[in-house]
Parts: C-alpha cells; structure tokens; sequence
C-alpha cells in the first residue's frame, strides 16, 4: 500500500516458509482481531464500559485439498478484556454488536466465532 511499511510475508511453514514472517492466513486472522478490537472499544465507550486492557488468542482453521487449494473455514476469537467501569453482563453481550459492525467479518464466508472473557480490575489484580 502506496505510504504504508512493507510487510515481510511470506507461505506458511508447511508450504515451505519462513515461519518468522507473516503468512496470508495469519495476516487475515489478525485483521479479524484488529477489527473486533476497534469495534468492540468503540462500542463499549458508547455504552460506558472502561477498557483498561484487551487482548485476544485468535485461532483459525484452515480446510486443505489434495491439490493443495484450501480455503480458512473458521476463525475464533477469544478476547480478554479488563474493565474499570460499567456492567460486566453488558461488556460481555458488546462483543455481538462489535462483530456485527466489523468490515472485516462482514467480508468473509466462513464463521468468526468468539469466546470473550470479561475481568474486571480487582480481579486483574489479586
């Protein structure tokens, strides 16, 4: 992209890669994260939910042929998200509206599933 750094990609190890440098795969799965994140954040500052922190172990499943096509069948995001402030029952059912807003899961044809956890700070911290 015209101004933008360059991504050092390269095949997935299976198909002879460089394991250190990112796939096609692991570069779609991650724009599925991004884009639930930024969704999520923007939904949850509508509603008055402080996010203090958010993370995710995102994880899909990559369907191959026999002639080596194939095609991702499913993504899981599992968000961990840490409030400050507002109704963790609302933080939780958030992740609902986030996915229903992002471009990204709005663009493919295979299901982006999602397993979030909400915790709250004290429970960060003990």
């Amino acid at each position: 992209m015209p101004g933008k750094r360059p991504i050092e990609g390269s095949a997935a190890r299976p198909f002879h890669g460089d394991a250190e440098r990112w796939n096609p795969e692991e570069q779609l799965i991650a724009a599925l994260a991004q884009c639930h994140m930024l969704s999520y954040l923007h939904v949850a500052t509508q509603a008055g939910i402080v996010v203090q922190s958010y993370t995710d172990a995102a994880t899909g499943a990559l369907h191959v042929e026999s002639d080596g096509s194939g095609a991702l069948v499913e993504v899981v995001l599992r968000p961990v998200v840490t409030i400050s402030a507002g109704d963790p029952a609302a933080a939780l059912a958030l992740h609902a509206e986030a996915n229903r807003l992002c471009f990204i899961a709005n663009s493919v044809n295979f299901p982006v599933l999602h397993e979030p956890q909400i915790l709250l700070v004290d429970d960060e911290l003990s």
